[in-house]
């Protein structure tokens, strides 16, 4: 048996998001860190999309809906 390391890689809107180290490990703060660069992130959903290229692909999707009523 091997065992792999992956690399984490957050989209968003097509682009990849930067990790810095040290919130690397912790998804809320990393979730936060990001929502500093795109604010619509903190209503995202944070979607698994799999492996891909020796990476493990998490994707922030916009919330879609009606504003309110």
């Amino acid at each position: 048996m091997e065992v792999t390391t992956l690399t984490r890689v957050y989209r968003y809107d097509g682009i990849d998001l930067p990790v810095p180290p040290h919130l690397a490990g912790d998804p809320s703060a990393l979730r936060a860190y990001h929502a500093t660069l795109y604010p619509a992130i903190l209503n995202a959903e944070a979607v698994d999309l799999g492996v891909s290229n020796g990476a493990l692909v998490t994707e922030y999707r916009r919330a879609v809906g009606t504003k309110g009523r």
